[in-house]
C-alpha cells in the first residue's frame, strides 16, 4: 500500500544526518514506491551530495521525492501518514498540534543513529507517549542483529559494487576523472575522512617513512584543511603533494554516488560519523572508523562495542592490531604512528574479512523495508 511519509532532518555536522536521511527517502519512493516528503534545513549542504538540489527553491521533486526547505517559520500543512524525525530532531510545534488532530493519527518514528552496542536490540521499536498529546513516538534503532532496525542499504548494491570492482576499465576511467593516475600495484591507495583528529601528524609521519609508498586521497573538507595545517602550506583541492613516501592527493568534495566508489576502489579508507561508516563497509575494502566525538568518551563505548562485532572473526594476528589501531585513532593518541607498520602488514587478512563482512550485512536485512513493515503493522 502507498503510503505518505513527512521525514525530516537537521543538518548538524554537514553530510552524516543528512546523507541518511536522502538515502531512506530515495530507497522508499524507488524501491517501495511510497510517496516521500523530505525536509531538510540546510540545502547547501544537501547540494554538496546530491548535485540535483537546487539550494535557492522552497520545493523541487528530485527522484520522486518531494524536498522541501524547513524553515524556522513553518508553513502549515497536511502531516503525512509516517513521520520520520531524524535523529531526535524536534518537529515543529504547529506540526506536533497538527499530527494530534489527524485521523487516524500517524505513525510517528524517532530514527537514532547506527550502533553495535547490545543495549540498543531492547530499545528498538520501544512506544513513548506524548506527555500532553495523543500521540505516540516510537524509537527505531538501527543495527547489526536481527533484533534491531537492519542496515539503510539499497537493492543491488552489491552487484554494482563487485561490477565495478572487477572492471579495471571502470576503475580508471574513475581515477581520470579525479585527476588521478590508475594504481600501479606498488602504492597503497588510503581515502581520509575524518574530523579534526590530534592523531593525525603521527599518522603522517608514520605515512611519510614508510618503506611502502601511500598515497592519501582526501576530499575537500576538514580532513584537507589539518594536513595543509600540518604540512604547514595551503593544499587545494586537483593538486598533489609529497611528503617522503606520502603523496597527499587533494581532490574536490564528492557527491554520494562518486564518494561510494571512491570506497570501492582505495585499499583502506579512513571514514567517520555514520553514513560514510556503514558506506565502507558495505564497500567490502578494510576500514578505520572515527566515531563522532561525544561527552564522557561515549564515542569510545560505541567504537569498542563496533570492534567486538567487526573483529572477531578476524584471525589471532590481526584482529588485536586492527583494534589498537581504530582505538588509538578514536582516542587521538600519537599511538597511530607506531601500530601503523603492524596494520599494513594485515592487509591481506584485513582485506578478505572486509569482503566477507559485507556479504554478511547485505544479508541482515534492509532498514527501510524494515521501517515500512514496521510502521504498516501499527497503521492497520
Amino acid at each position: 500500500m502507498v503510503r505518505t511519509w513527512d521525514i525530516f532532518c537537521s543538518v548538524v555536522d554537514n553530510f552524516g544526518d543528512i546523507g541518511v536521511c536522502w538515502r531512506l527517502a530515495r530507497q522508499l519512493s524507488s524501491e517501495l514506491g511510497q510517496s516521500v516528503r523530505l525536509w531538510v534545513d540546510d540545502l547547501a549542504s544537501f547540494h554538496r551530495l546530491c548535485r540535483a538540489v537546487n539550494p535557492a527553491r522552497t520545493s523541487q521533486f528530485i527522484d520522486a521525492v518531494e524536498v522541501r526547505h524547513w524553515y524556522v517559520t513553518f508553513q502549515q500543512v497536511e502531516p503525512a501518514d509516517i513521520v520520520i524525525e531524524g535523529f531526535g530532531v524536534r518537529l515543529p510545534a504547529a506540526y506536533v498540534e497538527a499530527m494530534a488532530a489527524r485521523l487516524p493519527h500517524p505513525v510517528w518514528i524517532n530514527l537514532e543513529y547506527l550502533s553495535a552496542e547490545s543495549w540498543i536490540d531492547g530499545c528498538h521499536g520501544l512506544p513513548s507517549p506524548h506527555p500532553s498529546l495523543p500521540l505516540v513516538k516510537y524509537f527505531f534503532f538501527p543495527g547489526f542483529t536481527s533484533a534491531s532496525g537492519g542496515l539503510l542499504m539499497e537493492s543491488g548494491l552489491a552487484q554494482a559494487r563487485e561490477g565495478f570492482q572487477s572492471d579495471p576499465a571502470a576503475m580508471a576511467v574513475f581515477w581520470h576523472a579525479l585527476g588521478l593516475a590508475p594504481p600501479d600495484g606498488g602504492a597503497l591507495r588510503v581515502s581520509l575522512f575524518c574530523y579534526d583528529n590530534a592523531a593525525l601528524p603521527a599518522l603522517v609521519e608514520a605515512w611519510c617513512s614508510d618503506p611502502l609508498p601511500v598515497v592519501c586521497i582526501v576530499p575537500e573538507g576538514a580532513a584537507l584543511a589539518q594536513l595543509s595545517r600540518i604540512a604547514n602550506q595551503r593544499i587545494e583541492p586537483g593538486s598533489c603533494l609529497k611528503l617522503g613516501g606520502l603523496t597527499i592527493a587533494a581532490i574536490p568534495f564528492l557527491d554520494m554516488e562518486h564518494y561510494d566508489r571512491l570506497l570501492w576502489a582505495c585499499d583502506l579508507n579512513f571514514v567517520r560519523g555514520e553514513d560514510s561508516f556503514l558506506r565502507a563497509q558495505l564497500g567490502a575494502r578494510p576500514l578505520v572508523w572515527q566515531a563522532y566525538p561525544q561527552e564522557e568518551s561515549a564515542h569510545l563505548r560505541k567504537t569498542s562495542a563496533f570492534l567486538e562485532r567487526y573483529a572477531s572473526a578476524l584471525d589471532s594476528a590481526a584482529g588485536p592490531v586492527f583494534c589498537a589501531f581504530t582505538r588509538a585513532w578514536n582516542r587521538e593518541s600519537t599511538d597511530v604512528g607506531r601500530h601503523w607498520a603492524a596494520l599494513r602488514s594485515h592487509r591481506k587478512s584485513l582485506s578478505a574479512h572486509a569482503r566477507c563482512w559485507a556479504g554478511k550485512l547485505a544479508a541482515s536485512g534492509s532498514l527501510a523495508i524494515k521501517l515500512a513493515e514496521f510502521c504498516e503493522d501499527r497503521l492497520k
